[in-house]
Order: structure tokens, then sequence, then C-alpha cells
């Protein structure tokens, strides 16, 4: 009995406690392993898909811009945009990296109204000529679900504290003041792009305006529109970036990649990094994004 007791003990501190300990020394090892490197590095960040955080964006932006090692920051952006309060603060982020060292954007095959918002601020913006870029707007997407609820039977009750607490809400229609403040807070969040375009790419703001309703363009004609500097690929932004920095020889390119929490690695990050939504969220629907 005292034997089957001692190997059971075993495979508990194996299962339990070993395991996880070597799980985390291999990842804090592989996360230092750029301790080791001396040379000149270029950091990768890529943004994909929508951009609904910021944290891991600004994390790596903040972990590069502190690394010595790393001379310059490439912001490879293969997005339709997302959240406005994500993309202002990415913005934000590389504009403060950009003072201590060189930051350039390259748009993948998508980097449209927040995508190209985060990007535009950087110190070069290199793209593809297919790239759909553009789409400087702002939009917000109210369901509504009135006849097909009154079909099938579904009511709701609610009790609010004020005539503007639910905003958006499917089972209604909404009333002309509500539409006139949602079209005025439109309004206002896209007058904060607009604006934010003009001072990062030197431009009129007439100038901005006129393409700001939405349009999507192609990189070549944001080129000849001054919303991109040059037409080229990543290996034609790491070249930009390695001249800007004025690395001499080949650089380094690392990519940051998000530091992933024991219980991610261990249940995986599907399990632990589920959030759901309510059906029913406005602060969700305001975007900056390609439709």
């Amino acid at each position: 009995m005292k034997g089957l007791f001692k190997v059971l003990l075993w495979i508990f501190f194996i299962i339990f406690v070993l395991v996880p300990a070597i799980i985390a020394a291999f990842y804090f090892f592989w996360e230092k392993r750029e301790d080791l490197k001396t040379g000149p590095q270029i950091g990768v960040i890529w943004v994909k898909g929508i951009i609904s955080d910021s944290k891991d964006y600004i994390e790596g932006l903040k972990n590069f811009r502190e690394n010595s090692r790393v001379k310059a920051i490439i912001l490879r952006v293969d997005s339709p945009g997302g959240g406005v309060s994500a993309s202002q603060e990415i913005y934000r982020e590389v504009e403060r990296t950009k003072e201590v060292k060189p930051v350039v954007a390259s748009l993948g095959s998508m980097a449209t109204s927040g995508g190209y918002y985060i990007a535009c601020i950087a110190n070069k913006v290199i793209s593809n000529p297919g790239t759909v870029t553009g789409s400087i707007g702002t939009i917000a997407v109210f369901p509504n679900f009135e006849r097909l609820f009154e079909k099938i039977g579904y009511t709701t009750v609610v009790i609010k504290s004020g005539a503007f607490k639910d905003v958006g809400n499917p089972a209604r229609s909404m009333t002309s003041e509500e539409e006139s403040l949602i079209r005025d807070t439109i309004l206002e969040v896209h007058d904060q792009f607009v604006k934010d375009v003009v001072k990062a790419r030197g431009l009129e703001e007439s100038v901005v305006r006129q393409i700001a309703d939405g349009r999507i363009l192609t990189g070549a004609k944001a080129k000849s529109l001054g919303l991109v500097d040059e037409l080229g690929n990543l290996q034609d932004a790491i070249e930009v970036a390695r001249n800007l920095a004025r690395i001499e020889g080949k650089p380094e390119i690392i990519y940051y990649e998000k530091r992933k929490k024991l219980l991610d690695l261990l249940l995986g990050e599907e399990v632990t990094g589920k959030i759901k939504e309510p059906f029913f969220n406005t602060t969700n629907l305001l975007q900056w994004r390609f439709p």
C-alpha cells in the first residue's frame, strides 16, 4: 500500500510540479534568448484582423522601444480596422515610439480605416500597389429585429435611468433624437480621425476631407494622394527601416510574440481567452473599419 502511495505521489509531483516548472523555465529562456544576441535588430509587430484590443500591440512597441539592440520597428498591418479607442491607443504609442527610434508601417493585403489610422503616424508608410487601404471614416451599425420579434411574439422590458440609455436596442426602432445623437457622435469621432491623419501625414485638412468619405483606395492611389510614402513589400519596408536607423550590414529580424501565461500553455488560449460578449452592447458598435 505504501509503495502505491509513493508511486501516486511521484505521478502527482511530475504532472503538477515538475512539468509546469520545466515549461515555465523553457518559455522564460525563450523570451530571454534575444539577450544573447549582440548585433543590431529590427523588430516586427504583426497587426492582424480586427483591432479590438490594444494591449498586446502597445506591449510590443514598448518592449522594442526599450530594447537597445532593436534599432527600428516595423508595424506590419493586415487589418480592416476595428474599435476606435483601441486604434487611438496604438496610434499614440506609435507616435511615442518614433520619438525614440524609427517606426515603419508596412501595409499588407488590407489596411483600411483603423488599420490605416495606426499606420499613418509612422515615420514612413510602405504599401503594396494593390493593397486595399483608405476607408477613412467611422461607422456604427445597429440591427433592428423589431418586425421579426413581432412575428415570433418576442418582447422585451427595458428599465432605464435615462432616455438614451438603451440607444440601439434591437427590439425597437430608433427615435429621431437617438439617431441625431449617434450621428453627432459619429461625426465627432470622424473629425478626430481626419485631424489625426492631417497631423501624421502633413497634408492640408481640405485634401484629407475630400477622400475621408469611407472610400477605399489602392496602395498606388494612396501614394499619389500622399497617404503612403513608398510602394513595396515587407522586405522593402525592412530596407527603409535599416536606412532610417543607419544600420550597416544585414540586421537580424525579430518578431514580437504575445507573452503567454502558464495556464494558456497548459489549457490553450482558446479555452482561457474566450470572452463572451453580451448580445446588446452599444459601446462595441462604434468602429473604424472597412464595412
